[in-house]
């Protein structure tokens, strides 16, 4: 078995040699030629598997190792016969730990109050509701707003109007879908914000195109937010410039990228390559160890404050800090991420 993989994907190379030949080229630069004679894919957000990229080539299986897949067109795939898979709920955990740092460093600027703060969930999927657990241990009132789950019948969720009334921070987590009843392409816009009735947070860990960056520099200029947190652009790898210098904190698209989401997102697209094609596969795929003495920015790493072990794990200053100093190298700084580990939790 000949396959393609990602050369940005981590923990894959010795694991992968138990499958077959692998290939590891730039997600961003695999072509159709490059792909003719394989037989999987293994990719990341990065590499768009359509027709120009699959025709006339002998791929049976894509497996992209994140869980996003806007990238994959699911219609061609269905119409060519390619079966493909994403790694749902891999790097949930990670994201939920972004979230909450960033929660953390907002109570200390005064933006919100942990203790008493009401927070809207947009898209309560894998990710999603693992941010709501996170939100549960901390203590936090918690409005949800799913519209595929409440159609489906299913309670407990509450319509986007009265998120914008009642919440102090509105985090979103949705898939970007373009069409359909449930769109989300700009469901973030200038009627969205014109709507909030407590100037909340608004933290964007889902998809760039989810909002109106236009809209919501707006917002920001004329108070209808308090501020915002913002790891997924509208443009990416281009980021707005004066959008980053607005917004309390702006990261590269990291917030799902710690080392246990990375190998759980590697473990998954393997396996399921290994499932299609009917071959055993049983490598271990771990993270490495943090080393002693670790601290994820220690330049301002503090042992006394409060949540000094979420912030030694995990602190998404060093992340916006890099984005600020360097945002022409948002794929740089993508790809050569530092270790992150996440912090174990307890119900």
């Amino acid at each position: 078995m000949r396959i393609i993989i990602d050369d940005k994907i981590p923990f894959i190379r010795e694991a992968a040699a138990q499958l077959g030949e692998a290939v590891y080229l730039s997600g961003s630069a695999i072509s159709a030629a490059d792909v003719r004679d394989a037989d999987a894919l293994i990719v990341r957000t990065r590499t768009r598997c359509d027709e120009a990229l699959l025709q006339g080539s002998r791929v049976q299986m894509v497996a992209t190792a994140t869980i996003g897949y806007d990238h994959i067109d699911t219609a061609y795939m269905q119409r060519a016969g390619v079966a493909w898979t994403n790694c749902p709920g891999c790097n949930a955990d990670s994201v939920a730990q972004y979230v909450q740092s960033a929660l953390v460093l907002l109570a200390d600027a005064g933006h919100v109050d942990l203790a008493g703060m009401t927070v809207g969930i947009v898209g309560v999927g894998h990710v999603g509701s693992s941010v709501e657990r996170m939100l549960r241990r901390m203590g936090c009132r918690i409005l949800r707003h799913d519209p595929p789950r409440q159609a489906r019948g299913e309670e407990g969720f509450v319509d986007l109007e009265e998120i914008q009334q009642h919440c102090d921070v509105i985090t979103l987590h949705t898939p970007l879908t373009r069409e359909g009843a449930h769109a989300t392409f700009h469901m973030i816009d200038d009627a969205f914000f014109d709507a909030l009735h407590r100037r909340p947070v608004l933290i964007n860990a889902a998809r760039g195109e989810v909002v109106d960056e236009t809209a919501l520099k707006t917002a920001l200029k004329t108070g209808k937010i308090r501020t915002a947190v913002i790891d997924t652009w509208e443009h990416e790898p281009c980021v707005d410039r004066e959008l980053l210098s607005a917004v309390f904190l702006g990261t590269p698209h990291i917030a799902g990228y710690s080392a246990d989401g990375k190998a759980n997102g590697t473990r998954m697209a393997l396996q399921a390559i290994a499932r299609h094609f009917g071959t055993s596969f049983s490598a271990p795929v771990l993270p490495p160890a943090l080393p002693d003495g670790y601290a994820y920015y220690p330049q301002l790493y503090s042992p006394q404050h409060p949540f000094a072990e979420l912030l030694r794990h995990y602190d998404p200053r060093r992340d916006s800090d890099a984005l600020r100093a360097h945002p022409e190298d948002f794929e740089r700084l993508r790809g050569d991420y530092p270790l992150r580990r996440e912090m174990p939790q307890h119900e």
